[in-house]
């Protein structure tokens, strides 16, 4: 048995008996955040881009637990560079690990790591296509609509699709509309929405419009669990 765990904005665990996939594990500072890091004993945590709400707590995660991280080359050069384990990959570029095989994909957005003004560029964000005990899971990271995800969708038979819908500096829920329809996931979950006023939004809607596309959509609370 294994499952997908919700802790608010855009991070996730993937669990099993063996292995803890955390993908960007904003946790200190996120409002919405239901764990401390001192609560999670990742094995594994995927980042997506540099931003203070996706790094987050990943340097303290990994050198608690002698996690590996893995993500975009340059954010794993910087992560490495502060003493952490690292396997850093690139757009395009897949890599078979012990829990699974994950794949790199395009995200437009920024990725920069901003302290007192000062700004450490960190490569190309990303997304993530990771094989998970017999399922596939799709977590877009904070991106733009991109054509290109019909030929994710087309490539992959998706189990579940992640997707950003807080706008602004997203996908709002109509782009993230028609990105559900291109991917054509088995069930599609919102996030990156409602953790800071500026990217508001109810999710439930975004859930009504994809059942109106003839789409599965789930809202998930933080803390909320869904086993595969």
């Amino acid at each position: 048995m294994a499952r997908i765990v919700y802790h608010g904005h855009s991070c996730f665990s993937l669990e099993d008996n063996t292995y803890h996939i955390i993908i960007d594990p904003f946790l200190s500072g996120n409002p919405t955040a239901e764990v401390e890091p001192s609560d999670l004993q990742p094995t594994h945590i995927l980042v997506t881009h540099g931003h203070g709400d996706h790094l987050g707590d990943t340097l303290e995660l990994a050198q608690a637990n002698k996690a590996l991280i893995i993500a975009p080359n340059e954010l794993a050069r910087y992560c490495q560079s502060k003493g952490a384990q690292v396997h850093p990959m690139h757009i395009g570029g897949s890599y078979a690990f012990p829990f699974g095989r994950v794949k790199l994909t395009q995200a437009w957005h920024g990725s920069a790591i901003i302290n007192d003004g000062n700004i450490i560029y960190t490569g190309c964000p990303c997304g993530f296509i990771i094989h998970f005990n017999s399922k596939i899971i799709y977590h877009a990271g904070d991106t733009g609509l991109f054509g290109d995800m019909r030929l994710i969708g087309e490539y992959n038979k998706l189990d579940y699709a992640l997707l950003p819908i807080g706008d602004n500096y997203v996908m709002g829920p109509e782009d993230g509309v028609r990105a559900a329809q291109m991917l054509q996931a088995k069930l599609t979950i919102p996030m990156h929405y409602n953790t800071f006023p500026v990217i508001a939004q109810d999710p439930e809607d975004f859930v009504s419009e994809l059942q109106k596309v003839s789409l599965k959509g789930l809202v998930m609370k933080p803390g909320q669990v869904v086993e595969f």
